[in-house]
């Protein structure tokens, strides 16, 4: 395995969990306390690399005593219950609404296949239920302690999905965001945060609340779950915003002039948009980062789509 853990604070690492076979796609953090914590799972797909991180971490799967998802869309939670056979004194730490997911996973299995289609065998399988007394939900502002020096605090954070906490950690003085601020890529040589609005749950509005409420903490590093360390809160920030502008605006103008189905159409104007930016920067066309940037826009179109149809019915 690949997977090559990597310390990025204090006494926290990052391993490299290779979703969707990417590199630097989706990590999981590695917090090193009396009360070993792992945050982030990724996919089944994805545990090889991070039973191979642990190891080469010199941890044994005994010490875990905390497993914490963001939310539990596959790509974050879908593998926790594989590993959590590996891990015979963890706990699995979610949000309130995404419990009884992780108990049923049937309706996540469901709204997977419906976005993934044939694909979704090979990303997500096996999707394993995780026992009601293994499982903890942990509500807005509940505070966990691992060590000493180093006390968690949970945030709901709704915005790309009803059931998203993002973790304030005391010792690095840093937010584990999930999804709530976006993606990063750190591919490129330029700072690149776009959000992250996949169906079907997205709200800008109540995305944008959860970011202030993030920033409220003045992190000195924001932790994203697709991928990894940024210490530039603000440009986090100021990006989020205006993305997220651009990106609803594109989508009303194509679903004003459109006909169904603009999913497509809606991906392909999204990715020509932020080419355009990047060009401006130097970026060129061909730069591998956009493997990653078109499966994140096609993901990306179903959300906006979907949200713009839920706010058309409420308006009418």
């Amino acid at each position: 395995m690949n997977a090559k853990p990597e310390m990025i604070g204090e006494d926290l690492s990052l391993i490299d969990l290779y979703d969707l076979s990417l590199q630097q796609r989706t990590g999981s953090y590695v917090l090193h306390e009396e009360e070993l914590t792992i945050i982030e799972t990724s996919a089944s797909p994805s545990i090889p690399y991070l039973l191979s991180g642990l190891e080469k971490l010199q941890i044994d799967l005994e010490e875990v005593r905390n497993i914490i998802v963001t939310h539990i869309h596959l790509d974050h939670a879908g593998g926790t219950g594989l590993f959590l056979k590996k891990c015979p004194n963890a706990r699995v730490f979610v949000h309130p609404k995404g419990i009884r997911h992780l108990e049923n996973p049937s309706r996540l299995i469901e709204g997977a296949k419906a976005v993934y289609g044939d694909k979704f065998q090979e990303l997500f399988e096996p999707i394993i239920p995780i026992q009601e007394d293994r499982l903890i939900a942990m509500n807005d502002m509940d505070t966990m302690r691992i060590g000493p020096n180093r006390m968690l605090t949970f945030m709901d954070t709704p915005g790309h999905a009803k059931h998203h906490f993002s973790i304030y950690d005391s010792k690095t003085n840093g937010v584990f965001v999930g999804d709530t601020m976006g993606v990063y890529y750190p591919q490129l040589d330029v700072e690149l945060y776009l959000p992250s609005t996949s169906p079907n749950q997205f709200d800008p509005d109540a995305m944008l609340a959860s970011a202030g409420k993030i920033m409220a903490y003045e992190p000195d590093a924001i932790y994203f779950g697709h991928y990894g360390r940024t210490a530039n809160r603000d440009e986090v920030m100021a990006q989020l915003k205006g993305w997220l502008s651009d990106f609803l605006r594109i989508t009303n103008d194509l679903m004003q002039n459109k006909e169904a189905p603009i999913t497509e159409l809606l991906s392909s104007a999204l990715l020509a948009h932020v080419a355009s930016k990047l060009s401006v920067k130097g970026v060129p066309s061909d730069h591998p980062v956009y493997d990653y940037i078109k499966v994140d826009l096609q993901v990306c179109a179903l959300g906006l789509i979907d949200y713009l149809k839920r706010k058309s019915v409420r308006t009418t």
